[in-house]
């Protein structure tokens, strides 16, 4: 009776590290700070008129700050060593 061999090892699989879980964490830290700042103006807007203004005009640029963050409008210079990013390949 002839022996056979056991079946070869199963090709090793990647784990999936292409930060597809940190960008879900980023996104809904976004939206998190977003509601967070609407929350907070919404409460400065029911204290009166002078308030009201000043809130609007913090959360505006917050929201800005918020979207231009999840942009990712300063990714090329974190990259760019002749921007002051990181110094590779010495």
């Amino acid at each position: 009776m002839s022996q056979l061999a056991p079946p070869p090892p199963p090709p090793l699989v990647a784990l999936g590290e292409d930060d597809r879980l940190r960008r879900v964490r980023f996104r809904l830290w976004q939206l998190l700070l977003t509601a967070v700042t609407v929350l907070i103006t919404g409460w400065f807007v029911t204290l009166g008129p002078i308030s009201a203004i000043l809130a609007l005009l913090v959360a505006k640029h917050v929201l800005v700050a918020i979207l231009v963050m999840g942009l990712g409008v300063d990714g090329s210079a974190m990259n760019d060593p002749a921007l002051g990013g990181p110094q590779t390949g010495r």
